[in-house]
């Protein structure tokens, strides 16, 4: 599935806010730094869906905070997971 993210950088705790519409909402403690929000967001979604961070691709938006990410599991699973 593409799954639609607004992420927030700079955050205290690396946290899901929730669903906006089609877009996940999620907050990472990691700064928009040479990538470092990017890796973190990674990492946590990958723990979250019990995948490897190599396994989650960037579809678009590595320098936006509007990303789309290619996740290979079924959109009902990773709703599911990330709620």
């Amino acid at each position: 599935m593409i799954l639609s993210i607004h992420l927030i950088p700079n955050a205290k705790e690396n946290e899901i806010v929730g669903w906006v519409g089609e877009t996940l909402k999620v907050r990472i403690c990691a700064p928009p730094i040479e990538g470092r929000a990017n890796e973190e967001l990674l990492k946590y979604l990958a723990k979250r869906l019990d995948l490897a961070p190599s396994e989650i691709d960037f579809v678009s938006g590595l320098i936006s905070k509007q990303k789309r990410l290619k996740i290979p599991l079924a959109e009902e699973d990773v709703r599911h997971a990330l709620t």
